[in-house]
């Protein structure tokens, strides 16, 4: 493909639209899906063609828009792409009133109010075309200024030009540690050897965390940009996109989009008849927490068992197969793009000095706004939870707020003020993480929150050194102790130290950080651990247990 073929198939796709009057978007992600907004959108048509409308109004499947608490969503936008008006909870018995409404009054009954903050607040740069576009045709992502940035790469470019783009946009790894993407190419693009490999990380294992799955589901040809454009700077002809199986949707499109880029000539052998190569192909995990570190990723598409190893070599220097490769997640390839196409110096833009760009989140739990937010780095976790999540549902307190899932930590409401970006969230004891966020009440047990993610990862654990094997396991035990009633505080001091231990000595980064929640519950919420064991109640009536095993032994 040419500039010339892609700008052939941009103004055709323009042309074809032009024959619209309105377009219906029905969110089609797999949040609204479990609502019926395949069968709302199947409806929709059958309505159009009972009115004889199916000529002047299409409906497009599209990704995710963001509100999941309200789905399932559709929108109405005009000729020009403008939206006219949301709804909220679509539902197939909809269909009549809602066709009615196109190009007049809107049903107020349905509308979902997008004047509200938590679409006005937003800054898209990863999510821009989500919900704008059919993730199953690459002719509306190329319309969106879809594979522009490849196209700027390999013909106005060098490699290494390319690498000082990104490095001097700020990019951080969005996968939780917060790595300089432009160090890590750099270092993969000065690595010796013919043969180098691209791995997008699509293994999001935290509870609660559905990030990425959105952005597979919905712009697909995003990340498979992002990845082109890392292969063409670092070296690479091969690249393998590690998702879990759990995501049948991401997969599906996923693979879609493989093939499409491919008949357009975008991926393969030869892109846009240059000598640059890069093939991509899918790869399932099972289900293993672990094997969301870089080395047990490596390990389990060599077809091995998912176990961490040590590093150095760090996989930059020797990775899958032995060859030099660039692991990066879903989210820091979506935020290629529009870095090669605006600029580095535009994306150093936004955020603070040291976290640029925008953050990605999922929020979630006690929040009446759950869904996908994208936000500048540096914004608080005030104006997340009340502002975009519209605080906490039945007029509850706000409690915590858990983030990084279970390697991160609980965030108290004395820092409900405190910025979110990379260091600060470290300073008070948690992790960025890939972006998860549980909002926690006054119903909420800290201790029996410390217990649920230990179980976690006591189960998620390899099993390969002893430290996370056993140290987890006897973490559990002790939190179960303290929530039946049985606890001591040589318990309490016991978790302290085997924190400690964990922390310094695991082989990777799952024993290393899976004592943040219990070390961050006892930083801040120390007194719950203190009721249980010397009261033998639970502050927040969740751990019944422990004030029957203390009537039992006071009896």
């Amino acid at each position: 493909m040419t500039a010339e073929d892609l700008n052939e198939l941009v103004e055709k796709e323009l042309e074809a639209n032009r024959g619209f009057t309105h377009s219906i978007n029905v969110c089609m992600a797999a949040g609204c899906l479990s609502s019926r907004a395949d069968q709302a959108m199947d409806a929709i048509k059958k309505e159009l063609k009972a009115k004889g409308m199916d000529k002047q109004v299409r409906v497009r499947p599209v990704g995710c828009m963001g509100l999941c608490a309200a789905g399932p969503l559709v929108e109405i936008r005009d000729a020009a792409g403008n939206s006219e008006v949301m709804y909220q909870g679509v539902t197939p018995e909809n269909a009549p009133e809602l066709v009615a409404s196109v190009g007049k009054a809107p049903v107020q009954s349905l509308v979902c109010d997008t004047s509200i903050p938590f679409f006005t607040r937003q800054v898209k740069v990863v999510l821009e075309n989500c919900g704008k576009i059919d993730p199953e045709r690459i002719e509306e992502y190329l319309a969106a200024d879809g594979y522009r940035g490849l196209f700027k790469c390999i013909f106005e470019m060098t490699p290494v030009q390319v690498v000082e783009e990104v490095t001097k946009s700020g990019l951080r790894g969005r996968g939780g540690a917060g790595f300089p993407t432009g160090l890590k190419w750099s270092t993969v693009a000065k690595a010796p050897g013919k043969q180098k490999y691209i791995i997008c990380n699509a293994d999001e294992g935290d509870p609660g965390a559905f990030m990425d799955r959105s952005i597979l589901e919905s712009d697909p040809h995003r990340v498979l940009e992002g990845m082109a454009i890392a292969a063409y700077a670092t070296g690479a002809n091969h690249g393998y996109i590690y998702c879990r199986a759990e995501y049948p949707l991401a997969v599906k499109r996923l693979k879609n989009a493989i093939r499409q880029a491919e008949r357009l000539g975008l991926l393969g052998q030869e892109i846009m008849n240059t000598t640059f190569n890069f093939t991509v192909e899918v790869r399932l995990g099972a289900g293993a927490f672990v094997c969301g570190e870089e080395t047990a990723l490596i390990h389990s598409i060599e077809g091995k068992r998912g176990t961490p190893r040590p590093r150095p070599p760090f996989p930059a220097q020797s990775g899958l197969w032995g060859c030099p490769t660039l692991i990066n997640n879903v989210e820091t390839f979506a935020n290629i793009a529009p870095i090669l196409r605006k600029g580095g110096e535009w994306f150093a833009q936004i955020g603070t000095e040291k976290s640029k760009g925008t953050k990605v989140f999922a929020l979630a739990g006690r929040v009446n706004n759950t869904g996908l937010i994208e936000v500048p780095m540096g914004t608080t976790l005030r104006e997340i939870i009340y502002s975009l999540g519209n605080g906490i549902p039945d007029g509850r307190k706000f409690k915590a707020v858990q983030t990084g899932g279970p390697s991160g930590g609980c965030i108290p409401e004395q820092y409900l003020d405190m910025g979110v970006d990379y260091d600060s969230i470290a300073q008070v004891g948690s992790i960025m993480g890939s972006g998860g966020m549980i909002v926690m009440d006054e119903t909420s047990c800290m201790v029996d929150v410390a217990k649920f993610f230990m179980e976690f990862c006591k189960s998620e654990s390899c099993g390969k050194c002893i430290p996370c094997r056993v140290g987890t396991s006897q973490m559990y035990d002790m939190l179960c102790k303290i929530t039946d009633g049985t606890g001591t505080l040589e318990d309490v001091i016991m978790l302290e130290e085997l924190s400690d231990l964990l922390k310094s000595t695991s082989l990777c980064g799952l024993g290393m950080t899976a004592p943040n929640p219990v070390m961050t519950t006892l930083r801040y919420f120390r007194h719950e651990y203190t009721a249980h064991i010397e009261e033998g109640k639970c502050p927040a009536g969740v751990c019944n247990a422990a004030g029957k095993v203390a009537e039992e032994v006071r009896a």
